[in-house]
């Protein structure tokens, strides 16, 4: 029976990103998606690299920060071996707050009004106070595409459309995984299986899908809007082909990925009630995801209590965001590299 040194449980933007990691160090790497790869979360994302956030804590504000920096040359990488073009963009935020924060965050600039209106002449009026957020923001569709055509560029084998239902142990020592259809035998096993971690027998990773509802229009104009604009009740992505992506709701619904109209219809009057020509846009597409949360809502990065076991999940709603230096950091530990982070604040442990 063929084995290999590395199965991964998920084919999301986490477990495609850490399996072409692990080839280009050559290790033999097998993916298992219960569905069709990255057509979970990473496909239903708004693709906000968020990294800009003084919420954020210390561990968790630092590795944001670094897979940013990662970004462009990781984009770079898969637009070359993938022959397509990921749809990344650099303009940048403004994010339009309750509240003025202290102190401000180096990646963040105060704006006048006269400001807004010189960056987004179609924003309509707002009392809250703007700031403007080195960030960026990808396409996830395109992305997930690009690093799909990626790992099989690079040879990794990828099984679809059967669910791993247990890790295989022999005594304390994970050695492959197993579906309804069949065994895979391996060396190091990763799950990455997102809001789905959890269910994967023997060990319980406490990982939960928190629902997300989001939009997309097409308004009269191209360009209507350059930058992401968020504010507390609705954030819009504009995407380079003319559309605007509208999110997104937090629901503890669990697995229900259906759509409320209702829902929808408010969130379009909310990005309305911010860019006025965008109440006569044209709705493309409504859609839910379900965003791997944790309690601490950090993610879940380390080795397990299972020799050669490891966890690459929960990452909320920063999949995107932290997929470049979470396959880095994972492909270290998993060859015996000492990692760049200290990814004990990650550690499944600490549950």
């Amino acid at each position: 029976m063929k084995s290999w040194d590395v199965a991964i449980v998920g084919g999301g933007i986490i477990g495609l990103s850490l399996a072409r990691e692990l080839r280009k160090h050559s290790l033999t790497v097998l993916v298992v998606e219960r569905g069709e790869p990255g057509r979970e979360a990473s496909y239903a994302a708004a693709g906000m690299l968020a990294w800009c956030d003084p919420t954020f804590p210390a561990p968790l504000a630092a590795l944001a920060t670094a897979s940013a920096a990662l970004y462009p040359e990781f984009v770079h990488e898969l637009d070359d071996e993938s022959g397509l073009r990921v749809d990344y963009r650099s303009e940048g935020t403004i994010a339009f707050l309750d509240s003025e924060p202290k102190p401000l965050l180096p990646c963040m600039q105060a704006l006048s009004t006269a400001d807004v209106a010189r960056l987004e002449p179609h924003l309509g009026n707002t009392m809250r106070p703007a700031h403007f957020l080195q960030e960026a923001a990808v396409d996830p569709r395109t992305l997930i595409d690009a690093v799909f055509r990626a790992a099989r560029h690079r040879d990794v084998d990828i099984s679809s459309g059967s669910a791993v239902t247990e890790i295989e142990v022999n005594g304390t020592r994970a050695i492959g995984v197993k579906t309804s259809r069949t065994s895979f035998p391996a060396g190091v096993i990763v799950n990455c299986s997102g809001a789905w971690a959890g269910a994967i027998p023997p060990l319980s990773i406490p990982t939960r899908p928190v629902k997300g509802q989001m939009l997309s229009v097409v308004p009269s104009r191209r360009g209507l809007i350059q930058h992401v604009v968020r504010a507390p009740d609705v954030y819009l992505v504009p995407r380079s082909d003319g559309r605007i992506v509208l999110g997104s709701t937090l629901e503890e619904a669990g697995f229900d990925k259906s759509v409320d109209a209702d829902v929808i219809q408010r969130m379009h009057q909310a990005a309305a009630n911010l860019v006025p020509e965008l109440g006569e846009a044209r709705m493309l597409e409504a859609w839910a995801g379900l965003r791997p949360g944790t309690p601490d809502a950090m993610p879940i990065l380390g080795r397990t209590s299972l020799e050669n076991y490891f966890v690459a999940a929960g990452h909320y709603r920063d999949g995107i965001l932290l997929a470049p230096i979470t396959a880095a950091l994972m492909s270290q530990l998993i060859r015996g590299v000492e990692p760049e982070f200290d990814l004990r604040p990650f550690s499944p442990g600490r549950f």
